[in-house]
């Protein structure tokens, strides 16, 4: 795992801990990148089984 994605991981961890979901917005603010690189940041997670999405509960798991 790279840096940016340890710290994009850690980002989405922390804040569905208390129940919520980073949005786009959230993201680029507390990284400091565009959208395109979190998003290819986080298709690498997905990919890699990090992260998965889940679409009933619409909300993030963790492994």
């Amino acid at each position: 795992m790279t840096d940016f994605e340890r710290k994009v991981y850690r980002i989405i961890f922390n804040m569905t801990r208390f129940g919520k979901n980073p949005s786009m917005e959230q993201l680029k603010r507390k990284t400091g990148k565009d959208e395109q690189t979190i998003r290819a940041t986080v298709k690498s997670l997905l990919i890699k089984g990090e992260l998965k999405w889940d679409k009933l509960q619409k909300k993030w798991i963790i492994n």
